[in-house]
This record gives C-alpha cells, sequence and structure tokens, in this order.
C-alpha cells in the first residue's frame, strides 16, 4: 500500500507540479534579457525616442505647409469627380427608367421567341419531307434493282 501511495504521489508530481520546466524557462529568459541583450533595447528605445522627437519638431509643419497648398486643389478635383459620376448615375437611372425601352425590348424579346419556334417548326418541316423524299427515293431505286434482275 505504502508502494503504491508513493507511486501516486510521483506520477501527480509529474504531472501537475510545474515548477522544474518553469524555473528553467525563468532562467533561460532572464539569461536571453538580462545577459545577451543588456542594455541594446534601451539603447533602441532611446534612438526611436530621439527619432520621433525630430520628426516631431521638424517634419509635421513641413507637413502641414504641403497639405494647406495641395488639399484644397484635391479636394476640388474630388468634388468634380464625385459630380461626375453622379452625372452618370442620374443618366443610367434615366436610361433604365425609359418606359419605351423597356417595351421595346420585350417586344424584341417576344419577336425573337416566336422566331424562334418558327425556325424550329419550319427545320421540323423540312426534316419530314426530306425523309419522306429519302423514302421515295429508296423505294424508287429498289423498284429499279428489281426490274433490273428481272430483266437478265
Amino acid at each position: 500500500m505504502a508502494a503504491v501511495v508513493k507511486d501516486t504521489g510521483e506520477i501527480w508530481a509529474r504531472l501537475f507540479d510545474h515548477r522544474p520546466f518553469l524555473s528553467g524557462e525563468i532562467k533561460f529568459v532572464l539569461n536571453e534579457y538580462e545577459e545577451k541583450r543588456s542594455d541594446r533595447e534601451v539603447e533602441r528605445l532611446f534612438r526611436i525616442l530621439e527619432h520621433v522627437t525630430e520628426i516631431k519638431e521638424t517634419q509635421i509643419e513641413r507637413v502641414k505647409l504641403v497639405s494647406d497648398i495641395h488639399l484644397p486643389t484635391l479636394n476640388a478635383n474630388l468634388e468634380v469627380a464625385v459630380s461626375m459620376c453622379n452625372r452618370i448615375l442620374e443618366k443610367e437611372e434615366n436610361h433604365r427608367l425609359n418606359t419605351t425601352l423597356i417595351a421595346k425590348q420585350e417586344i424584341r424579346k417576344t419577336e425573337w421567341e416566336n422566331f424562334i419556334e418558327d425556325m424550329t417548326h419550319k427545320c421540323g418541316k423540312i426534316d419530314t419531307a426530306f425523309e419522306e423524299k429519302e423514302k421515295e427515293l429508296r423505294e424508287f431505286y429498289f423498284d429499279l434493282e428489281k426490274k433490273l434482275y428481272l430483266n437478265q
């Protein structure tokens, strides 16, 4: 019984006690950031801060001036483009709302359907006439062959 309790304790420790693994990971992270990288990260942060302040002091005014110069023309061009798009949309809507055009489209559609029906009907007539003629010709030539054999 004591062996079973001891084995159960070992199994529990292996499954649920993560301290050995965590201590190794903590040592690795500390080694990575404190010893290998030392102050590189802090130096990088200071350089980034210097760049940001330089941009803030010199570039913001320049960007404001350039935007003040170019944004009104850009805005005007965009307004012209929007008005052109609106005119195109109005024309498209007028075109779609044109009832005579829609009525003529429906008429053409029914005419096309009637044309297709008529053509299929005519093709059927031609096929039947062809079959009848073929049958007549077969009979004619069959009779000719009979007469030819009788005369021999």
